[in-house]
């Protein structure tokens, strides 16, 4: 068994790195990837199962609406469409009604499709998954395995190099339908090389020879340990594995998937165990996909392959609790990066005012309704948690504006504060109520009120309306201030004074 870690152990959080992740993402706009593989449609019938067919002894489905949606690579192509970036497709598919959709469904998606070779003697890859009361009982696959003819071939290689001129980065999603079979995977691999093109495969089967060279591979835990021939589970056993095939394929490293065990990113001299953000889980379905997709766009927007993949792992999180083969915008995977889990929310949610920005503008386009309170909080007391309740009370998230060390002093007195503006963010972050913590250095916080435009504004109720900072703004864009009840007698100033009284003083 390994020696227990702590999330700080393993996943170690930066000064700023919150910033830089959501910098990040706002930055997958100008990501361009080139995206390779089996390309397959996903068709979801729902119904519901009433009684025995008198024919056979099989259950008859009454199908009561469908649904189509991008498999394969396809699902890559729409979840990096959807998180923002630009998506090049290249694949070969059927000339068939299946393809068509397929066609079809990335032009909807604003795609250049003049990548996607069709070719009359290939049929599309298309599954059929039949649900009742939210259960599959059937799936239905349609389709050939086969690689690519001659003709083919040449045509989707000819595709692919016209795409490396225009990408940023590569992604080869193979899903063994035929399309990077027989040796088409190595040719582009090369190409990709040649061009300076970083290459990120999603992997299929046991032999991960024809992806030599790659920049990373992504397998899922099973995947692993069938390439290694032995089972794999905890870390130790992950990273041997990841470096086997590294040493033996010339991989950069490895990213490997571990379900509820989150994801490991494993360098030949180097390693991380990023832990789940999943909160509960409906479909794992193509939630490898959205992976690779969020995965590629991190690192094309210039993050380092930890950070990239802690951006996957989140991206992960989401989908998983979705239903079908999902994806997720942009605010979806601000919101699961900053979400206020037990294991991650201290580490992520004290941010800096741009960073704040970012997050408050994601939660308003998902429709939250955003609070702010602040204040020095130097010994954090009972009055201090019934204001933070109180505020929280009044609308979906809540902001906490903290008053720096040189701030405090100013307004307090050189003996204060008694702890650092480092330790008194981190305990205000630890609590449920609060989503982010930001500092500022003046003697007010109305610059933080100015930008980050809270629809509520919360002071205790030893305030009144027109003494509270910003409130004048506030009110006039239509939100509201709200005074908080106090708790008598508490005080930081109070507790000080009782903690350096004689201890008779105290009893």
């Amino acid at each position: 068994m390994n020696a227990p870690t702590t999330p700080q152990d393993r996943d170690p959080p930066g000064r700023g790195r919150q910033a830089v992740l959501l910098s990040a993402v706002d930055g997958f706009r100008k990501v361009r990837v080139a995206v390779a593989g089996d390309f397959i449609l996903d068709r979801f019938v729902r119904g519901v199962i009433e009684r025995i067919s008198p024919e056979a002894p099989v259950p008859v489905f009454h199908g009561r609406g469908e649904s189509v949606a991008l498999g394969g690579a396809g699902n890559v192509v729409a979840n990096i469409v959807s998180l923002g970036g630009t998506a090049l497709p290249v694949a070969a598919i059927g000339d068939d009604a299946a393809g068509q959709t397929i066609v079809n469904m990335l032009a909807h998606e604003g795609v250049d499709t003049s990548g996607i070779v069709r070719s009359a003697g290939r049929t599309t890859s298309a599954k059929s998954r039949f649900s009742a009361l939210n259960q599959q009982v059937l799936r239905f696959d349609q389709e050939e395995i086969r690689p690519l003819a001659g003709g083919a071939r040449e045509a989707v290689l000819s595709a692919f190099a016209r795409a490396l001129d225009e990408a940023d980065i590569v992604v080869l999603s193979d899903y063994g339908k035929g399309v990077l079979l027989d040796g088409v995977a190595a040719e582009m691999v090369g190409l990709a090389r040649a061009a300076g093109r970083p290459v990120i495969v999603d992997p299929k089967g046991r032999d991960f020879s024809r992806y030599a060279g790659a920049t990373v591979v992504t397998p899922n835990r099973k995947e692993l340990g069938e390439a290694v021939g032995r089972p794999v589970d905890e870390d130790t056993e992950i990273e041997a594995a990841a470096r086997e095939l590294i040493g033996r394929h010339g991989f950069s490293y490895l990213l490997a998937t571990r379900s509820e065990r989150g994801m490991s990113v494993v360098g030949a001299d180097d390693a991380r165990h990023i832990p789940t953000e999943a909160l509960e889980v409906f479909d794992v379905s193509g939630a490898g996909d959205t992976v690779v997709a969020a995965f590629a766009l991190g690192l094309g927007a210039g993050l380092d392959r930890f950070d990239a993949a802690v951006v996957a792992n989140a991206a992960a999180g989401v989908v998983v609790g979705k239903h079908g083969t999902a994806r997720l915008s942009p605010d979806e995977l601000v919101t699961a990066l900053f979400r206020d889990d037990a294991a991650q929310h201290s580490l992520r949610s004290v941010v800096d005012l741009p960073t704040a920005e970012l997050v408050t503008a994601a939660w308003r386009r998902q429709g939250f309704s955003v609070a702010f309170t602040n204040g020095c909080f130097d010994i954090l007391h009972a009055g201090h948690v019934s204001l933070i309740q109180q505020a929280r009370a009044t609308a979906d998230r809540l902001i906490l504006g903290l008053n720096s060390d040189a701030s405090v002093r100013r307004l307090k007195g050189d003996g204060r504060p008694i702890n650092s503006e480092r330790d008194r963010a981190l305990v205000l972050s630890a609590l449920a109520a609060v989503d982010l913590v930001v500092l500022f250095e003046e003697d007010t916080p109305l610059t933080l009120i100015e930008r980050l435009k809270p629809d509520v504004l919360v002071k205790g109720a030893d305030y009144t309306v027109e003494t509270v900072v910003g409130a004048d703004l506030v009110l006039k864009a239509g939100g509201r201030v709200v005074l908080a009840e106090l708790v008598p007698g508490k005080s930081t100033t109070n507790t000080i004074a009782r903690i350096a009284a004689p201890a008779a003083a105290r009893s």
